[in-house]
């Protein structure tokens, strides 16, 4: 998943998925690093009934990345939101 494209938000809209992150402890860095994490895998939200992706961050968090799918060619994904997640 190394040619994923990513939506994000203005960073300083407080209802947008930078912020939604950010009140996570999550940078959109780490966020797109364990998307694109090789060892990451898919499911789907129990909650919401979205893909949702786990995977680590460059720093060794791991996380989970809520998003929607938008275009296939190249992918393209919008980040709902992302938090850290147990083992």
């Amino acid at each position: 998943m190394n040619d994923v494209l990513f939506v994000w938000d203005l960073a300083d809209d407080p209802d947008g998925n930078v912020q939604h992150a950010a009140e996570h402890g999550l940078a959109v860095d780490e966020v797109e690093f364990a998307f694109a994490d090789p060892t990451s895998w898919t499911d789907e939200s129990r909650s919401s009934g979205r893909p949702i992706t786990f995977g680590t961050t460059h720093t060794g968090r791991r996380i989970a990345v809520v998003w929607e799918h938008v275009d296939d060619d190249p992918l393209t994904v919008y980040v709902v939101t992302a938090y850290e997640v147990g083992d």
